[in-house]
């Protein structure tokens, strides 16, 4: 079955359909999923597609929108005595206002990569004299998990600090700001959990279609044309393009999980500014466990970007990787400046791999 979605001359057809579909007209069209930059940029969507269809990646990276001054309070916590931070891998690299974790670990601090939040929780039942602290970052898809453990009750030194953000408010914010669209390319994990009904008041609030996508790039293309059609037949509905994982009401036990165990913040999205309603914080019956509260770490200060560093335009949209001074000459993979060129899921960072090589 994965080999059709894979398939040249299908993903082909289609891309000459959306040429046809699209001729005279100059269209924008942003995702906000790393994962969906991943596939576009690896199988060289971009170069398939006619020159009047752009693609741009939005802000679709959990780690790169962390503000610096939490990478900096995290790393800074590691750092005292009795403490145990936990992360996941692509986090460690990433560079804060002053700091990274993977610094703080150079320097003494206990920092620790897990692969989920259970291995945390499994680390602080068996180490009862240290406080562990699990730095929790992700969209959707990843805070249900965060959410199980907390309601299943983790041991008194553990908490979390919850840097867990909501994509719909994002996309919302962009909109609101004026950034010039014509489409978005809705994101396929993060729609497994919400499902498609968030997305129908943006689409007729701002009179946008938008269309949830899988992962391959037959998914992508197949997005992409409805996207296409709707701009040139004038609608501005939600599409579904990938119906063998995404329901229409979502996943209702991890929303029911979700909304158990946080509430909806403000929150600021690195390079991006404060975006109302798009942050996670506990609950009230769970705070023992919110770590900003437990050791006092500020949050939802917005900070800025390293010198000379383009990611909050390439997080916006309004900027590809390659037009940053920085790109592949001081700002690389091994030599990050940015976010947006650490993690796996970074613009950037895709770009420099995969481009590249071309």
């Amino acid at each position: 079955m994965l080999a059709q979605f894979r398939d040249r001359e299908l993903v082909g057809r289609v891309a000459s359909e959306i040429a046809e579909a699209s001729r005279g007209k100059r269209l924008k069209i942003m995702h906000v999923c790393g994962t969906h930059e991943w596939t576009i940029t690896h199988f060289g969507i971009r170069d398939m597609l006619p020159e009047n269809v752009q693609i741009v990646a939005g802000p679709g990276c959990p780690v790169c929108v962390t503000p610096g001054n939490e990478i900096d309070a995290i790393a800074e916590l590691s750092m005292m005595k009795g403490m145990a931070v936990t992360t996941f891998g692509d986090v460690l690299r990433v560079p804060g206002n002053r700091t990274s974790l993977s610094e703080a670990k150079a320097n003494g601090g206990d920092v620790r990569v897990v692969y989920s939040i259970a291995d945390s929780i499994r680390m602080a039942k068996e180490e009862k004299g240290k406080e562990v602290v699990h730095f929790s970052i992700g969209f959707e898809t990843t805070a249900p998990m965060a959410a199980v453990e907390i309601i299943r009750g983790a041991p008194e030194n553990f908490s979390i600090f919850s840097a867990h953000k909501l994509i719909p408010p994002a996309m919302d914010f962009l909109l609101r700001a004026g950034v010039n669209l014509d489409g978005f390319i809705c994101p396929g994990h993060v729609s497994t959990i919400i499902g498609v009904r968030p997305y129908r008041g943006l689409a007729a609030k701002y009179r946008k279609p938008m269309v949830i996508a899988g992962f391959e790039p037959l998914d992508v293309v197949l997005g992409i044309r409805n996207i296409v059609r709707q701009v040139v037949a004038g609608t501005h509905l939600v599409g579904n393009e990938y119906k063998r994982a995404v329901r229409d009401g979502g996943n209702e036990i991890a929303l029911q999980t979700l909304d158990k165990a946080f509430e909806v913040r403000d929150a600021y999205w690195r390079g991006v500014g404060k975006i109302p309603a798009s942050g996670m914080l506990l609950r009230r019956k769970y705070r023992g466990f919110d770590a900003a509260l437990k050791f006092g770490i500020e949050v939802g200060k917005e900070d800025r970007m390293p010198a000379g560093c383009s990611c909050g335009e390439v997080l916006k949209g309004m900027m590809a990787p390659e037009e940053c001074p920085l790109f592949g000459r001081s700002c690389t993979p091994e030599h990050p400046i940015g976010p947006c060129m650490v993690s796996i899921e970074g613009t950037c960072a895709i770009v420099y791999k995969f481009r590249r090589k071309k």
